[in-house]
């Protein structure tokens, strides 16, 4: 009697030990293969995108080092050029805030909008500061290059003499190069962790704990929704969190002015394109959570989701090119865009969430 209740209580000691575990072993109660989703991100999105980006990267590297050996209109065009490609090129890798991106708080470098362009002046007029400091993560990325490709003059000529005539026009050189080097460098560490044993471990790791990959993408997946897009890119900007203060000045792409819509528009595809399992590359169908709702009898819940997602994006298409020009002359507009996008929150955070069994790992403190 006494060794039946030893293994009795073994049994049950074990099977706690194996659903607290974030290693491999779907601990979840509905039985769907959650490796399999997995191994469709990390191997036909996460990499790829990243890839891509990488790729982009360097071609914004390489179009620096010309525009900074000489400084001309045609040399800056292309440096434009380059930059936007690898900022819609971002918006396909900002959701993936995990493995070694977490580690280094890898998007806080890329793209920590609105810029603090005091800081950036302050930095290229002492030509002595350090990028690694956290109080220069709002003075260095993407947002940087848009401030010093666009907005330190009114116009191009004036834009060009900061890099020719101005005294302080090295510089100025300078900074664009360390900045797009500290980009590469880190990009270069995070697809090398992907491309390295970490994916496999990512790809294993499918208990449902806290800590498991498939859990933290999850969370991710929504946080980056919820905050960097709908928050980041239109809430805060045309005053949702400041009782109807508009901010105008901080929408993404500021400076440029002509392309904050398009960098959401690539934000709201990538976020579809995860959510259905979309293979990065050429666009096939993959397992995705459409998929994992699917599986467990949730067609409906899915296509309520696309179908949201679908009306979010059609809303953001009838905004005007330049964002914050209409926050300040248009913003029940704008105001309705957020409107359509915040329809999709509950829907990830309650209905999907409790579908699948995952549980909120991050401070929601919008009052939403």
């Amino acid at each position: 009697m006494k060794n039946n209740i030893y293994l009795i209580l073994l049994t049950v000691f074990l099977g706690a030990c194996n659903s607290s575990s974030d290693g491999g072993g779907n601990t979840s109660d509905d039985n769907f293969d959650r490796s399999a989703l997995l191994s469709n991100v990390a191997n036909n999105i996460i990499v790829p995108a990243y890839t891509s980006f990488q790729t982009r990267l360097a071609t914004l590297k390489q179009k620096t080092e010309v525009f900074t050996a000489s400084p001309n209109t045609s040399t800056l065009i292309e440096l434009r050029t380059a930059w936007f490609d690898a900022y819609k090129a971002w918006q396909h890798v900002g959701i993936y805030n995990i493995g070694k991106a977490e580690e280094l708080v890898y998007d806080s470098f890329i793209n920590t909008f609105p810029l603090t362009a005091a800081d950036v002046n302050d930095n290229i007029v002492s030509g002595t500061y350090d990028l690694d400091h956290p109080n220069n993560r709002d003075a260095q990325g993407f947002p940087a290059f848009d401030y010093l490709l666009h907005g330190v003059g009114v116009n191009d000529t004036e834009i060009l003499e900061k890099y020719t005539t101005d005294p302080k026009a090295e510089n100025y050189k300078k900074y664009l190069t360390d900045v797009i080097t500290k980009m590469v460098g880190l990009t270069d560490i995070v697809v090398a962790d992907w491309n390295g044993a970490y994916k496999d471990e990512f790809i294993n790791s499918t208990g449902n704990t806290a800590t498991s990959s498939f859990n933290k993408l999850v969370n991710d997946y929504i946080f980056y929704y919820e905050k960097r897009l709908r928050a980041d890119k239109i809430g805060i900007p045309v005053g949702i969190f400041s009782g109807g203060t508009l901010f105008p000045e901080k929408v993404e792409a500021y400076y440029k002015r002509t392309v904050s819509r398009e960098l959401m528009l690539e934000s709201l595809s990538s976020v579809k394109n995860f959510f259905n399992g979309t293979h990065f590359s050429n666009g096939n169908s993959g397992v995705g959570l459409k998929g994992y709702l699917d599986a467990i009898n949730n067609e409906d819940l899915a296509t309520k989701i696309n179908n949201q997602l679908d009306a979010a994006t059609n809303k953001v298409t009838t905004l005007n090119d330049n964002l914050s020009e209409q926050i300040t002359n248009d913003k029940n507009t704008v105001s309705a865009v957020y409107t359509e996008l915040q329809k999709a929150v509950a829907m990830f955070k309650v209905e999907m969430l409790t579908a699948i069994n995952v549980n909120v790992d991050y401070v929601d403190a919008d009052g939403d």
